[in-house]
């Protein structure tokens, strides 16, 4: 098997493609390796200065600190996603996890649209992810997961594209603003 990696907009992320499904549940980030019991994932968080791992469809994107260097540690996770899919393993990740059921009005039903049919695919090719949290006073509330988190050039995606779409498509939206 051959483990392909593409750098990503955040130079503390690095996206391992493995050619085979990664997650049969949606995208889902992991910053403690006591959240999980997935022997790849906490393999991978053990690793010194890994401080976080999201899960796409068919990518990790795994985040370190800026104090690593990627070819101390590259290499390291790369063998690890070789060692777990040469074990006869499918995916990394098969739980059904259940996102929060939001009881989301009109306008946050056409949000949630606009970020999951024209945004979300643009943030994944990047290895991350954005999630709607809440809509008040003309201000969205996103959650930016994956090499998004962090990254030096979210904050200008995030006003520049977000935004700019948003706004667009509905006047009612005046504001985007991350959270944690």
């Amino acid at each position: 098997m051959f483990v392909q990696t593409e750098v990503t907009p955040n130079p503390n992320s690095l996206k391992f493609l493995p050619g085979k499904k990664v997650s049969n549940s949606g995208p889902y980030e992991i910053t403690n390796k006591e959240d999980m019991k997935n022997e790849l994932v906490r393999n991978i968080l053990s690793i010194n200065g890994v401080e976080g791992i999201f899960l796409g469809q068919d990518f990790i994107s795994v985040n370190k600190n800026e104090k690593i260097h990627w070819d101390e540690i590259k290499h390291i996770v790369i063998s690890l996603i070789n060692d777990f899919y040469a074990d006869g393993k499918e995916f990394v990740i098969d739980e059904n996890i259940k996102e929060e059921d939001l009881d989301l009005n009109e306008i946050e039903t056409k949000i949630v649209k606009i970020l999951e049919e024209k945004i979300r695919p643009a943030v994944a090719r990047d290895g991350g992810d954005i999630k709607f949290k809440e809509f008040k006073d003309g201000i969205v509330k996103v959650q930016l997961q994956g090499s998004c988190s962090g990254c030096p050039s979210s904050t200008m995606t995030l006003k520049q594209g977000v935004q700019n779409l948003l706004c667009h498509y509905l006047p009612e939206v005046k504001e985007v603003v991350a959270i944690q």
